[in-house]
């Protein structure tokens, strides 16, 4: 008898259930509002029938689930549909770029449902740009929940459990430049902004906020939120704004490396002999990126981005490279034609069988909160590469 687990499936032991109910969690969710039978999350969990309706009586007493309607069977009584109550929860998802402040509310399927936007200046400091944010996501709490439970009575104020108000609000994610530490949410430099290394983001706005809080790169809080949404198996986000950096996922998961510090790709070497950085290096794609987009020379910074993203894929072998980030934003076209140009270029002289793809990431200018909002609710789905660390606050 083959005893091996298949990826995904559920396991019948009582320590476990937590996992379990992650899985059908996560089944009812792509379901979208049709919704799902319990039969049909047996047999795509390995569940026993009797373990799922258990587990879904958990869940409905909980909140986070509800009747879909009937479909008709071909024997016996008309099978119970069940979905996933969206409003049950939410997470705040939070972008910090070094000027500019964005923050979502997302309910359970990641749809937004509240929004709000500020200018900060990490000149100011630390503590300064913590207030702003805190300033704003309570803003953005009280406006876009006070709306919701005027529209939807008895639900907004639904619990979850762990949760941290009664509001049924997760946490916060919040996303922005690297290198951190995303297991204790503490920063290690922030480019150009010495008097941010060391600090303890998560364990001062969680303090400050009364919430869970998790920190990740705005790159790694993009590509997960690129990987949930199913773009590819593996594949780098490029970030080109006030900084430049890459988010990876490779074989389906979100690659941080051992010290979480993968995806520095901006701070590759691509000129021995170029312009000195910010980070105490010289030539550094970053660098030349952004002295070609301050000079108005697009198609230059378009090039060397290309230099650099074939670098990544020689070296990583990744399906697809997206573009994302406000440089990019304003010249898509150019964008897209000038790396794709230069990575098919060295694949064709790498003898490659296949085309990697380069297009811009869905999701615009939203896209780094969208995924910061996902460190959030990933864990909730049994995405255990986004979890909150175990010491958070």
């Amino acid at each position: 008898m083959n005893s091996e687990k298949r990826p995904g499936a559920g396991v019948n032991l009582p320590g476990l259930r937590g996992h379990n109910a992650a899985l059908v969690l996560d089944l009812l969710r792509g379901a979208g509002g049709g919704g799902v039978g319990r039969l049909e999350l047996a047999g795509r969990t390995g569940l026993t029938p009797q373990a799922v309706s258990k587990i879904v009586a958990r869940l409905r007493g909980e909140g986070l689930v509800a009747d879909a309607g009937r479909r008709a069977s071909t024997g016996g009584k008309p099978q119970t549909l069940l979905r996933l109550v969206p409003e049950a929860g939410y997470a705040v998802g939070v972008q910090l770029e070094r000027d500019a402040l964005v923050a979502v509310l997302v309910d359970l399927t990641g749809v937004v449902v509240g929004e709000r936007r500020a200018a900060v200046d990490f000149s100011d400091g630390a503590d300064s740009v913590v207030e702003v944010a805190a300033a704003e996501v309570e803003v953005l709490l009280g406006g876009a929940l006070a709306g919701l439970e005027a529209g939807l009575p008895g639900t907004v104020g639904t619990a979850l459990e762990g949760s941290a108000s009664a509001a049924g609000v997760l946490g916060v994610g919040v996303a922005l430049p690297g290198p951190l530490d995303h297991a204790s949410g503490v920063l290690q430099r922030v480019t150009g902004f010495p008097e941010w290394d060391g600090f303890p983001l998560r364990e001062v706005l969680g303090r400050r906020l009364g919430l869970p809080v998790v920190v990740d790169k705005d790159t790694n809080a993009a590509a997960l939120g690129l990987a949930l949404g199913g773009d590819a198996e593996s594949f780098a986000y490029l970030h080109l704004g006030t900084g430049l950096g890459a988010g990876l996922v490779l074989g389906g998961g979100l690659y941080r490396g051992a010290r979480t510090g993968a995806g520095e790709f901006g701070h590759q070497v691509v000129q021995l002999d170029g312009p000195d950085c910010e980070c105490g290096d010289r030539g550094c794609v970053e660098a030349l990126c952004l002295a070609a987009v301050a000079r108005g020379d697009l198609d230059e910074a378009a090039r060397v981005l290309g230099t650099a993203a074939g670098n990544l894929v020689a070296l990583l072998d990744i399906d697809l490279v997206l573009l994302g980030g406000r440089t990019v934003g304003a010249a898509e076209e150019l964008f897209v034609r000038g790396v794709g140009a230069v990575v098919a270029e060295r694949a064709r002289r790498e003898g490659a069988g296949a085309a990697v793809g380069v297009r811009v990431a869905p999701g615009g200018e939203r896209a780094v909160a969208e995924g910061a909002a996902q460190l959030v609710l990933a864990p909730l789905f049994g995405r255990a590469s986004a979890a909150f660390p175990a010491n958070r606050t």
